[in-house]
């Protein structure tokens, strides 16, 4: 397939601007240029709330969106995508509104340790330690600790399925759901899709090389389950999961596999592949067609996750 004509706008908007591969900045200058925000605000829902959760090192800052009516709801617990080291709150704003509304659900966003100031498995303790905070004051924020789903996009995507295997391994909390869009699965650049999907399609290999690089403390670390899902022995016992990938996106045949791997562990797996499509489509709704498509997916899964 083609790439989609939205998209082709979007990467020649990037182009035109002229800015530097993030392999050659720093984190700050990185941070300064990343453009993850959305146009927060939009839509509206019951109520949002930013508040701060008990965490391993210190106060989590997270964001809850409620929808309208009266709890207890179900919830998703939503990590943000980035890289490990950029993106806040703000990232995932609309794409958490969207989810709330149209699953009726509580979203909890979750502003996690950025790297490399907090290198793994940083980041891992923190989702983990605000899913079970969650899920043991569920009445507190008017959720229903039965019916807790994980999810998030690329590196969260990532930490979506590790809180998911983690979630097992300790023997909780239950997750009814994951939801994986486009996720980091596995630390390791030799697949079809990041040879196809090197350059030019705005998540380049160079700048996978330097997040994984700011992430990891070492790269023996990138051989943990908890780093790289894709590695763990068994994934037996997972809870049913959508896993959403992009044609044009280095990460889209190790989401694949992923899936491939779940469902070889008798997972109840969803994947779908989204045609003409670059990483970070789904949060971009807005202005890319077949990111509103992908939400209502999302949206669909998650009424079919609750409602068991």
């Amino acid at each position: 397939m083609t790439l989609d004509p939205q998209v082709k706008i979007i990467l020649d908007q990037i182009e035109k601007a002229g800015n530097p591969p993030k392999s050659k900045l720093s984190c700050e200058e990185a941070r300064k240029t990343a453009g993850l925000s959305q146009s927060v605000g939009w839509p509206e829902v019951g109520k949002v709330a930013d508040r701060t959760i008990p965490g391993p090192e210190g106060e989590i800052p997270v964001r809850i969106y409620t929808p309208h009516g009266r709890g207890p709801f179900p919830a998703l617990v939503y990590f943000h995508g980035g890289g490990w080291v950029l993106g806040d709150l703000n990232s995932s704003d609309v794409s958490c509104r969207l989810l709330t509304n149209g699953a009726n659900c509580v979203v909890i966003s979750v502003d996690y340790r950025l790297a490399p100031e907090h290198k793994f498995p940083a980041a891992v303790s923190d989702c983990y330690s605000a899913t079970k905070w969650i899920v043991d004051n569920a009445s507190l924020i008017q959720v229903d600790p039965e019916r807790v789903a994980v999810g998030g996009d690329s590196a969260g995507g990532n930490l979506a399925a590790v809180i998911a295997l983690m979630a097992r391994e300790k023997a909780g909390p239950s997750l009814s759901y994951q939801l994986l869009i486009y996720p980091i699965t596995n630390y390791d650049y030799d697949s079809n899709s990041y040879r196809e999907n090197a350059t030019g399609y705005m998540l380049t290999m160079d700048s996978m090389i330097w997040y994984w690089n700011h992430y990891l403390p070492n790269e023996k670390e990138g051989n943990s389950p908890y780093a790289s899902p894709l590695k763990a022995d068994d994934l037996r016992g997972l809870p049913p999961t959508l896993i959403i990938t992009a044609e044009y996106d280095p990460l889209r045949d190790e989401g694949e596999a992923y899936a491939e791997r779940l469902k070889e562990a008798g997972v109840p797996v969803e994947v779908t592949r989204y045609g003409g499509m670059i990483h970070g489509f789904f949060t971009m709704p807005e202005v890319i067609d077949k990111g509103k498509i992908a939400i209502e997916q999302a949206v669909t899964a998650l009424k079919n996750a609750f409602s068991k």
